[in-house]
This record gives C-alpha cells, structure tokens and sequence, in this order.
C-alpha cells in the first residue's frame, strides 16, 4: 500500500472532499461495513449554536441521499434538549428521541454515529465515549485542551478502529490541497516563515448574557458538566460561557489557533513544535474573563534533531480592531503563497540584483493562482463550503472506512500546539514538547492546569 504522503500527492483537486487514504482494515472490521441501503442513525451530543448553524444545513442535504437520519439529541441542559428535538424536527422531519445525557444515550442503542460540539475541553472525553459505544464520531476542535485527554482520546480511537472526523474544515478545501500539493512537490522551496492573523472587533464574541440570565442550576446536571475538571460551584458563566474561562477552554488558540496551525502541520509534515513563547492579555474586554482577548504566539518548527534547520510561525489575534482580518501567508526564499488571495507569487523572493551582488541566482517563483475557491476571511472559521464538504466526507468515510479528511492524529496534532501555546502565554516561560512522555514542559516542568 503507498504511503499517505504519496497517495496525498496524487489526489485530483477535484476529489478534495472525499477522503485522503485507506484504513488497513482486519476481516471482522469489514463485516461491520454498514450496507448501502442500511441506514446511519445519527445522535447530536450537545445541541450548539455552532451544531445548530453549520452542521444542521449540510446534513439536511445530504441525509436523504446518502441513507443517513438524525434520531436523538444528548444534552445536560433541559432548554437545549427541548430546543434541539423541536429543531431538528422542524428541519429535518422525523422523530428526535431526547437524552438526558451521554449515558443514556450509548445504553439506548440506538445511534451509530454522533455529532460532537459540545464544550472546549469535553470533545475528548465525549469521543472516547462514544467509541466506545460503538459510534463514529464527527468532533469539532480543539480535540483536547490537556494533553492527559489528548493521549487518552488517541489511544481511544486507534484502538475503537472507528471513523473520527475532527472539525478542521480546511482540510477539505480544495485551494488548501492545492497549497499543500504545490509545498510537498518541492516547487515551493523550504518553508522559511509562516504568518497567521486572526483579527475581529466583537464585544459580544463568545458572549450570551441573556442566555446566562435563564440559565438555572436545577435545569442542568452540573457535575456532569466538569467532567475531569476540579469542581467549582455552578456557574452560568461558566457553562454557556465557557471560552471565555480557562480550564473550560483555552480561548483564542483552541478557537482559532487551532485551524490555522492546523496547516502548518499538513503542509510540512511536521507533527508539532519544537518550542513556543507567547504574550498577551486582558486588554480591551473587562468582562471578567479569565481568557486573552489580545495574544501573540511565536512557534520554532523543525527536524527535532537538527535546531539549524527549520522556521517560525507567527500567530497574532486580537478582539479590539479587526483590520487585517484572518489571514494565512507561507514564505520560502523564492516568494509566498498566500491563502488569503489563493495566489502564489515572487513577493519577498530573491531578486536578481541581490543574489547578483553574492554570485548567487535569483529565486523567484512565478505567479500562480491556486485551484479552488477563496476561503472567506471571516470570524465563521472559513466559510460555509469547506463545513459542507467537510461534512459530506465524513458521511463518506462512515460508509466507506477510508480515513477520513481530518483524522485523529490532525486533532492530536493541533491539540499539542494549542496547549503549549496556552501554557506559554499562562506561564510566560519558553515552552518545549517531550517526545518521549508526549507532555508539554513550561520551564522544564510538565505544564498543569
């Protein structure tokens, strides 16, 4: 079987939303293949805005097509199990059975796949349930926010042989395949820096005062909440609110870090960095949020055994000004290849009178436009269509057992990068990763929360 890198390599741009490579499959993992006319019952674990507005519309599309139907919804809260059966019967007609929680739900048997989106730091714990169980899972990002869950929820899946789609939608952009295409040809030439830009103006991002005013104790089982978190008395804030207060999230790298770092490990290969320092604070929200709302990382990215080779990433978000958007722009010495403008181009490369002047040759790339529509430069983490595709993939893969556009080990990936960049920006130290014990180190110490 060729390998993943090679198999990626030869993929038609136009296939981008089917999936990358094939599962080396056992005999009684192929009896389990559900037939093509037997029909995917689906669960929602945690009925969210962010389920409700990007993974509702493209199921809706797609179910009847491809034999799959929305049966159950899981939540803790009793508005949202309300609002989700009346919901999802009103968009997508049939019977939607409600669950008080995860437990009842996996004991019902009745759902062979879920939707995940739930808070920050339960999308691991809820995937190992519900592989477990026996479901595939699609789980929005961050997958984990401390790497105890990060290990946990790997081991999980890998040994479940279920099909995990983590929500890293750029994964299924076709002009992020033809970004990563064009780099591991070698045409690019080394990565030698990486700038990644996420910049909003929205006093009410991640905000839901109105909500937190009706949010009652006795309507919602706390405790279940916390999950593997220390208990604290309930708070409302802390529930509908959650990304704002850390240990719930980490904020702005688990939100939106997290997608563009995300391309940083595709396109070159790399599973992590090799150090991180990071700064930032409360500057403009006086809320009384304990997560930034302005924060500046700095990741080194190289071979683990040679620090002279290698090149930095540069990650700026900020909730006090939006100019410059989100933007994601590779460098190599010849020039960019910018995914804002979807195009590849000389700028910044090496011109004829500077290598001229040091009997060198000029390296510029020529310009060239990168098949697939732009990614819109919006807080919506890149638009409707890479969700839509993203989605439809993964339906794909739980008929098909193909690997899936983001696999586990993407989620685990970026799970690495986002914790180390929160433990720089906590403990104001460099931060570096242990292989060897996957634990990220703050000043040598393994970083707790």
């Amino acid at each position: 079987m060729e390998n993943r890198r090679d198999f990626l390599r030869k993929l038609s741009l136009a296939t981008a939303g089917s999936a990358l490579s094939v599962n080396a499959m056992s005999a009684a993992s192929y009896r389990k293949i559900l037939g093509s006319n037997d029909r995917v019952r689906v669960g929602c674990v945690g009925f969210s805005d962010r389920f409700r507005s990007s993974h509702v519309p493209p199921f809706k599309t797609l179910g009847k097509e491809m034999n799959f139907e929305m049966v159950a919804v899981s939540d803790i809260w009793k508005r949202r199990r309300e609002e989700g059966k009346a919901f999802l019967e009103k968009q997508l007609g049939g019977s939607i059975k409600e669950f008080r929680n995860n437990d009842e739900l996996y004991d019902s048997k009745s759902v062979d796949a879920v939707f995940i989106s739930t808070a920050d730091f339960q999308h691991a714990l809820h995937t190992i349930e519900a592989v477990k169980a026996g479901c595939d899972t699609y789980t929005e990002k961050p997958l984990a926010e401390t790497m105890a869950d990060a290990r946990a929820v790997l081991k999980a899946v890998k040994q479940s042989g279920k099909i995990v789609q983590i929500g890293s939608q750029r994964r299924s952009g076709a002009n992020y395949h033809a970004a990563n295409d064009f780099i591991r040809s070698g045409k690019f030439g080394p990565i030698v820096a990486v700038e990644l830009i996420w910049n909003v103006n929205q006093p009410g991002r991640w905000r839901r005062p109105a909500l937190v005013a009706q949010c009652k104790e006795e309507d919602l089982d706390w405790k279940r909440y916390l999950l593997n978190r220390p208990f604290e008395a309930f708070d409302p804030r802390k529930y509908l609110e959650y990304r704002l207060f850390w240990p719930y999230s980490s904020g702005i790298p688990g939100q939106w870090m997290s997608h563009q770092i995300d391309t940083v490990h595709w396109f070159s290969g790399l599973a992590h960095p090799r150090s991180v320092v990071a700064n930032g604070g409360i500057y403009q929200w006086k809320d009384g949020r304990k997560n930034a709302d302005t924060l500046m990382v700095v990741f080194d990215y190289g071979p683990l055994n040679d620090p002279t080779t290698g090149f930095q990433v540069s990650f700026a978000s900020r909730f006090s000004n939006s100019a410059g958007g989100t933007r994601e722009i590779y460098y190599s010495n010849g020039g960019e290849l910018n995914l804002d403008t979807n195009m590849i181009s000389p700028t910044g490369g090496l011109s004829a009178r500077e290598a001229g002047e040091m009997g060198m040759q000029a390296n510029l790339l020529a310009s060239t436009k990168l098949e697939g529509p732009k990614v819109e430069t919006s807080a919506n983490t890149g638009g409707d269509m890479l969700t839509f595709n993203h989605i439809k993939n993964w339906m794909e893969c739980v008929r098909s057992r193909k690997t899936p556009n983001a696999p586990i080990e993407a989620g685990y990936q970026h799970s690495i990068a986002t914790i180390m960049s929160n433990a720089a920006y906590r403990t104001g130290l460099k931060v570096t990763f242990d292989e060897k014990n996957q634990e990220v180190l703050a000043g040598g110490k393994v970083f707790q929360y």
